[in-house]
């Protein structure tokens, strides 16, 4: 029974990512941390066949679960943002700033185990300088990303889908380098995958190749996300074993940063109000599904 309960647990998890790798200006991998998987996941993304399938209770459920997400709701929030965008951005909002606390935790264990594993009695100043400082790269990285338009109107992003578009193979290398950046982009925590694909014009494209099912299309693009997802999670693991305090401390700026992205800066003092609720219940539902885990 209670392993039933953890895999539905995980199916849900899956869902929420299925979808917010979708949308455009939310971060697939910020969603990961909220939900507390995306250690696991980065671990699991190894040419080590072996230990894939040792793991097969934590990434099956979780994977049928982001399918699920991707082809049964894309286009339901995508409506949602469309038609009441404001709401539904406060209950992203409130899911990112529900899991920083979490975050919090993790650099706090990181630091304790770091300071555990050295002959110093305590860390020196530059140290919590250098935390900091990466807090701070991460937090800008994001926050420059509202130069290039990051807080793109999600109606626009909502007719790409419903508009028919023509698709062929002759263009199976752009399709190809474009999936393999946005999977990279998915990776990062606070980078949203599908803003990228929106900015290369691609957005669209894709989305309406998932609901046709359109598999020939789909071929490169899915072969880029393949390798993106395993050069750009190699890269964070890298980061994390080298610098785990500090990799944490520029998440944490990431994630937090996303925020910025994702308010809707045209609501309304009503709106805004209105939306409080839907804000409370995306922190609450981030805070006590991972305060124990």
């Amino acid at each position: 029974m209670h392993k039933m309960v953890g895999s539905l647990k995980l199916f849900l998890k899956g869902i929420v990512l299925g979808v917010s790798n979708v949308i455009p200006g939310v971060s697939g991998g910020t969603m990961a941390v909220v939900l507390n998987v995306y250690d696991k996941i980065l671990s699991l993304i190894t040419i080590n066949v072996k230990k894939i399938f040792s793991q097969w209770r934590f990434w099956i459920p979780l994977a049928l679960g982001m399918i699920f997400g991707i082809l049964a709701f894309s286009r339901l929030i995508t409506f949602l943002l469309a038609q009441f965008p404001i709401p539904t951005k406060f209950f992203f909002i409130g899911l990112i700033l529900g899991s920083v606390p979490l975050l919090i935790k993790k650099i706090r264990k990181s630091i304790f185990d770091e300071h555990s594993q050295s002959n110093e009695k305590t860390h020196s100043p530059l140290f919590f300088v250098s935390l900091a400082f990466f807090f701070l790269l991460g937090l800008f990285l994001v926050l420059s990303m509202l130069f290039f338009g990051a807080d793109e109107n999600a109606k626009e992003a909502a007719k790409s889908v419903a508009t028919p578009s023509s698709l062929s193979l002759q263009n199976a290398t752009p399709l190809f380098l474009a999936g393999m950046a946005a999977a990279i982009a998915m990776i990062i925590p606070g980078v949203s995958g599908s803003f990228l694909l929106l900015a290369l014009g691609l957005y669209g494209n894709i989305m309406n190749a998932i609901s046709r099912l359109d598999a020939l299309y789909l071929s490169p693009f899915a072969l880029g996300v393949l390798l993106g997802i395993i050069l750009g999670s190699a890269l964070v693991r890298l980061l994390l074993k080298k610098a785990s305090s500090q990799t944490y401390a520029a998440i944490l700026g990431l994630v937090t940063g996303s925020v910025a992205l994702i308010f809707p800066s045209s609501a309304s003092f009503f709106e805004i109000l209105v939306s409080i609720p839907f804000l409370l219940m995306g922190g609450c539902t981030a805070y006590f599904s991972s305060r124990n885990e």
